[in-house]
């Protein structure tokens, strides 16, 4: 029975997947911890330092069986967690006890394990994303050619298709794809590096062999899955990338958020809806209500990382020299709650773009409220060809508009501004040449073939390349 007494993170109750919340679970980073001791002593086995093999598999047999009762009393006693994890391993290993952690510092497992952790949770908001990504290409190709008013200023503007408006949400995480994607390439560990970057340590170890010293950086790198380290290093690996890799993870809630606007104002129109399950209430009181509570969710979570952004950002920036501890505390919550928040994020993105409910006959009662006044370009352009005065027939429009539009406004009539052309015999418009110039699809310009070539972009440098990461799950827990 869980204990409901006490403080627990609604990131791990409500929102992340289980996925995510074992990245940064204890059990991740304190095997972590023992395989990067595994690998230290490997790498120094290897370049001649008298560790025997026997010991080293000692430390493997206890890679994942964890004596946390031992730490957790230890770290009361010495308040330093490395050293109670030390000597928690020691106590499994008496016979490699004396080479754990051979000169190593404290942030040659932290740091590296720290670093590690992200570019997984990294790798994951990346399949992640190109899930969302697939699923936003199905609905832009399915609604390409659907004629809906654009809006700027949320004012009703030129004609788009639905579709063509999802391309910008598309859009918008392609950018942020491009972005994490950049982050992985360069990835790197903080390596064997000693107390303040200098290696002093491993420099007496291997009498002042230099290039063992070096090798060894890259043998623990190599045995950890990288090809590459920090160049050079404080005590810590620089704390600016804490703050690029989260602000990838802003980049992603700003777009999340913009998509929800965008949601939220079009449920309001009733043009779009995200899904509304047969159980689900959307109000205590008002029983009718189908509240965007999944986009209220996403727009909610995007705040809360895109202002934790800000924390490693600062943190970086107040740093002294080779290092001081004021990071911790701050970089354990901030960096491990932003992926947390992100991949809840993406989830529900997911649940909305793969379940979006269109209602074409409300978008083209819409349109045809606004459509006359957007036809009157074309009108224009057809009268003057007939040998109209162009100055003329544009004050004749703009009168008929606005009593057009006064009859909408302050009686609650129907748009006649077609009607009332059609009357004048300045532009000569019969009912066929009326209907005709009503065609919502004459307004869209090259919307349906932006749509098609944008996602056929999409589709074969991102989700074909990534097509084994597809299908992901998106299910809510509340």
């Amino acid at each position: 029975m869980s204990d409901r007494s006490t403080y627990e993170t609604p990131l791990n109750s409500r929102y992340a997947s289980r996925e995510m919340q074992f990245l940064f679970s204890p059990d991740k980073k304190f095997r972590t911890w023992r395989k990067l001791w595994i690998a230290l002593a490997e790498s120094e086995k290897e370049l001649g330092l008298p560790i025997t093999q026997e010991q080293i598999d000692e430390l493997k047999s206890h890679a994942e069986d964890i004596n946390y009762d031992v730490a957790e009393e230890r770290e009361k006693l010495v308040r330093h967690d490395v050293m109670s994890h030390v000597y928690a391993y020691g106590v499994q290993c008496p016979n490699a006890k004396p080479i754990i952690h051979l000169g190593a510092t404290s942030c040659y497992v932290g740091d590296n394990t720290d670093i590690m952790i992200m570019h997984e949770a990294l790798e994951l908001i990346r399949d992640r994303l190109v899930n969302v990504m697939a699923a936003l290409s199905d609905f832009a190709i399915k609604y390409k050619d659907m004629p809906t008013l654009g809006y700027t200023h949320y004012q009703p503007a030129q004609l788009t298709t639905v579709g063509k408006r999802a391309t910008l949400w598309l859009q918008e995480l392609e950018m942020d794809y491009e972005v994490v994607t950049e982050q992985l390439s360069k990835k790197k560990l903080r390596g064997a590096k000693g107390t303040t970057g200098t290696q002093a340590s491993f420099m007496e170890l291997f009498g002042g062999d230099e290039e063992k010293v070096k090798k060894l950086d890259m043998l623990v790198a190599s045995k950890m899955g990288y090809d590459s380290v920090f160049a050079v290093t404080g005590q810590t690996y620089p704390r600016k990338l804490d703050s690029q890799i989260l602000g990838a993870l802003s980049g992603i809630a700003q777009s999340a958020h913009k998509f929800t606007n965008d949601i939220r104002l079009l449920q309001n129109l009733k043009e779009i809806e995200e899904p509304f399950e047969k159980n689900q209430i959307g109000s205590s009181a008002m029983a009718y209500k189908r509240n965007p509570m999944r986009s209220e969710r996403i727009a909610s979570l995007s705040r809360y990382v895109i202002v934790n952004s800000l924390n490693p950002a600062m943190t970086s920036a107040e740093q002294w020299f080779e290092r001081t501890l004021d990071d911790s505390a701050n970089k354990r919550i901030s960096v491990a709650e932003a992926f947390l928040a992100t991949d809840a994020i993406l989830g529900i993105y997911h649940n909305i773009a793969s379940g979006m409910v269109v209602y074409p006959k409300v978008i083209e009662a819409h349109i045809r409220k606004e459509l006359p006044f957007m036809a009157t370009e074309n009108i224009l352009m057809d009268a003057v060809k007939r040998g109209g005065d162009r100055q003329e027939l544009h004050e004749k429009i703009r009168e008929h508009s606005m009593a057009a539009g006064m009859k909408v406004k302050l009686e609650g009539l129907d748009n006649d501004l077609m009607d009332r052309l059609a009357a004048d015999s300045a532009f000569s418009l019969g009912k066929e040449d009326a209907d005709r110039l009503l065609d919502a699809s004459l307004y869209v310009g090259r919307a349906p073939s932006q749509t098609e070539e944008y996602v056929s972009h999409i589709r074969k440098d991102i989700i074909e390349k990534n097509r084994d990461k597809l299908g992901m799950g998106s299910e809510l827990k509340v």
